[in-house]
């Protein structure tokens, strides 16, 4: 995908925009993903965060992320400690 416009990228630090899916011990399971995948087709930036304890370190937590990112066809617009905002590019 191209470069992340802006305004996705102000919208997506902007600490008013609601966590929709928080990832728990289970951790990325295929019922995340699913939701993941619905809530992306119906909105452009979705907020996902890791409860503590799901990643060990700031590595894995980045990993987490991608592969979140890759198995949703979105990108990474946005992440600090254990939160990331993805974008679903339109």
């Amino acid at each position: 995908m191209s470069k992340i416009p802006t305004r996705i990228v102000r919208e997506s630090s902007n600490s008013e925009l609601p966590i929709t899916v928080r990832i728990g011990k289970s951790g990325v399971i295929d019922s995340v993903i699913d939701e993941l995948i619905d809530q992306l087709s119906s909105r452009s930036l979705v907020k996902i965060k890791l409860n503590q304890g799901v990643a060990s370190g700031s590595s894995e937590r980045m990993e987490i992320f991608s592969t979140l990112a890759t198995k949703t066809s979105s990108v990474v617009s946005f992440s600090r400690g254990n939160i990331v905002v993805l974008w679903s590019g339109k």
